[in-house]
């Protein structure tokens, strides 16, 4: 599933994003939370929240700061580090294999292409919950993501038929 987490480490201590358990979890120091970005899967966030003792955070709508989240749909939400200009997306917008069309670096989920998320920030980093984050030309990839995720569609569909073939057959 090309699955990825995410530990941002403001002021307040560590943020753990939409963790995927292990051991280096209980290495972290100073976690002041773990927030879950989308509510359709939990992951391991209920566990770790429970196991280091800090809060656990569902779809939160109001300010954490020094985030702010952007509404995706009722069941996801975006974190928005405004200082950092770092967008994080636990499942609207991926680099994962399956997700994009051709050349695509950063394409948006295959269930939102007919209607793409409103994103309206200009992003340094983008993270992602499925692939590797894009660290340059980030603003510049979320625009063509957004904006092309239409007329990519039959494009998609063939990537995800090929890494879904490429995955039954290896070993």
């Amino acid at each position: 599933m090309e699955r990825a987490s995410h530990a941002l480490v403001t002021e307040s201590g560590t943020w753990l994003l939409d963790p995927v358990d292990n051991p280096r979890v209980d290495a972290l120091e100073n976690v002041a939370g773990v927030i879950q970005l989308i509510d359709r899967h939990n992951r391991d966030c209920a566990e770790i929240a429970r196991r280091l003792d800090v809060q656990h955070v569902v779809l939160p709508r109001t300010p954490i700061a020094p985030f702010v989240f952007i509404s995706i749909s009722p069941h996801e939400v975006a974190l928005w580090w405004d200082e950092k200009r770092l967008l994080v997306c636990a499942e609207a917008l991926g680099t994962a294999r399956y997700y994009r069309a051709g050349d695509e670096r950063l394409a948006v989920h295959p269930l939102l292409r007919l209607r793409p998320p409103k994103l309206e920030v200009q992003p340094d980093v983008i993270l992602c919950g499925h692939g590797p984050g894009i660290f340059d030309g980030a603003s510049a990839a979320l625009g063509e993501a957004l904006r092309t995720s239409r007329r990519r569609i039959p494009g998609q569909l063939v990537s995800a038929v090929r890494a879904w073939r490429r995955r039954a057959t290896s070993p």
